[in-house]
C-alpha cells in the first residue's frame, strides 16, 4: 500500500505514477492497474458534472466522491482535493473540512491549491495528522483572479516566486507538490531545489511523477489540453455502444429470448 512517506523517500529514478478518479468503478481500474495515487480532484466539476469551472464543486460533492473511490481503492494512496472556499477562510472550518476527508470519507491526504495563505494552514494540519499535498502554477480554483488557464512562472519574478512558495511548503511538512502548467525548465529546478517529490501535470519530464485527468486519459471529452495525452477513444467506443443499444431496441433485436425469463404460473393472470 502506497503511503505518504513512502512517496517522501522513493528513489528519484522510481516516477510516481497520479490519476484523478471520481467513482467507484473507475477508482478500482485505476487502482488495479498499480496507480501510485488517485487524486479525487475537483476538475470533476469540468470532468463529471457539467460544469465550466471547479468554482461550483461542494465540499459535499467531493466528500461523497472521495467516499465512493476510497471504498473501491485498496493500494493507492487515495487523496481529496479540498474544494473552493471550503479552506483559508477561517482556519477552524478548513481544519474540520480537510479533517472529514480523512476521518469520514477515508481518504489518506487532501490537496490544497496553494498560495502564501495556505502556508500556515499546511502546518496546522501536518501537525494534526492530515497530510497535505501542495499545488502551485496554475491553479484552477483562482481562474477569475488569474484571467484564464494560462501557463504560470514564465518570468523571472513569478518563478522565484513559485520557487519561494514551493521550499516554504515543504518546511510547513507538505509531503508532495503538484506543479500545474509551468515550463518546464523551472518544474526541473523546483524539483532539484525541494527533497519532497513533485509531481507534474503539464510541467515537462523532468518532475518526480505525473499526473492527468482521466476522462482526458480515457479520450472520453472532444476537447483536452495540449499538455495532456489521450490513450484510447472511450467516446467513440461509447456512442458505438449506446447507438448499437438504440437500434436493437427499436429493430426488436433486444431483449432477445437469452435476456428474459418466462414463468408459466402466471401465464393466466390476465
Amino acid at each position: 500500500m502506497v503511503t505518504t512517506r513512502e512517496l517522501r523517500e522513493r528513489p528519484a529514478d522510481e516516477p510516481i505514477t497520479m490519476l484523478t478518479a471520481y467513482d467507484a468503478p473507475t477508482a478500482e481500474i485505476v487502482d488495479e492497474a498499480g496507480i501510485d495515487v488517485i487524486l479525487v480532484g475537483d476538475s470533476m466539476g469540468n470532468a463529471v458534472l457539467g460544469h465550466d469551472s471547479t468554482l461550483p464543486v461542494t465540499l459535499e460533492e467531493m466528500h461523497s466522491r472521495t467516499a465512493a473511490v476510497a471504498r473501491a481503492t485498496d493500494d493507492a494512496l487515495v487523496v481529496a482535493d479540498m474544494p473552493f472556499l471550503s479552506f483559508g477562510v477561517d482556519e477552524a472550518d478548513s481544519i474540520e473540512n480537510a479533517g472529514r476527508m480523512l476521518k469520514e470519507a477515508d481518504a489518506d491526504a487532501v490537496k490544497l491549491e496553494s498560495g502564501p495563505h495556505t502556508v500556515e494552514l499546511t502546518r496546522r494540519l501536518t501537525q494534526l495528522g492530515i497530510p497535505v499535498m501542495a499545488h502551485l502554477g496554475l491553479t484552477p480554483q483562482h481562474v477569475n483572479e488569474l484571467g484564464g488557464y494560462q501557463r504560470q512562472g514564465t518570468d523571472p519574478d513569478a518563478a522565484e516566486r513559485l520557487l519561494e512558495l514551493a521550499r516554504d511548503h515543504e518546511e510547513a511538512g507538505a509531503f508532495s507538490l503538484v506543479l500545474e502548467h509551468v515550463p518546464a525548465n523551472l518544474a526541473a529546478q523546483v524539483t532539484d531545489a525541494l527533497d519532497i517529490p513533485t509531481i507534474g501535470i503539464g510541467a515537462g519530464p523532468d518532475t518526480d511523477g505525473q499526473v492527468l485527468v482521466i476522462t482526458d486519459v480515457l479520450g472520453l471529452d472532444e476537447w483536452s489540453p495540449p499538455f495532456s495525452k489521450q490513450y484510447a477513444d472511450l467516446r467513440g467506443v461509447v456512442t458505438d455502444a449506446v447507438t448499437a443499444y438504440k437500434e436493437e431496441v427499436e429493430n426488436g433485436d433486444f431483449p432477445a429470448d437469452e435476456h428474459s425469463h418466462v414463468e408459466s404460473d402466471v401465464d393466466d393472470v390476465y
